[in-house]
């Protein structure tokens, strides 16, 4: 069975907002995420179909808190809390938040190429 480690992830992704690890499962990504700053990711996001990410996630947060919102509604989970973030939502982050999140790869490609062009212009 396909696995993925947090000491053996190499780091992907390195700025001020966020260190990001992440790992190939069969047709899943692993993200180890941390957000060492409070970080509200909505402008990466535009460029995406409402400019919201429509990729689902499922997660784990290991520290810290995450709040997903949708157009009607949010939903924040905190340390322990095991999430599902349906297509639709924007993510915000307190500091010192560290989360392990699975998504389906071809949809998350579709989200990081847009999220990518955006971090480029920045």
């Amino acid at each position: 069975m396909p696995s993925a480690n947090l000491a053996t992830t190499p780091v992907a992704v390195e700025i001020p907002e966020l260190t990001g690890r992440y790992a190939a499962v069969g047709d899943y990504t692993v993200a180890f995420e941390t957000f060492p700053q409070d970080v509200d990711p909505a402008p990466y996001f535009v460029g995406l179909p409402d400019d919201r990410c429509q990729c689902p996630h499922w997660g784990v947060v290991t520290a810290g808190e995450i709040t997903f919102r949708w157009a009607d509604h949010s939903e924040t989970f905190r340390a322990g809390d095991a999430y599902y973030a349906g297509p639709g939502h924007l993510p915000m982050l307190i500091a010192g938040t560290s989360i392990v999140e699975f998504s389906p790869t071809a949809e998350l490609d579709k989200t990081m190429a847009v999220i990518s062009a955006n971090l480029e212009r920045v």
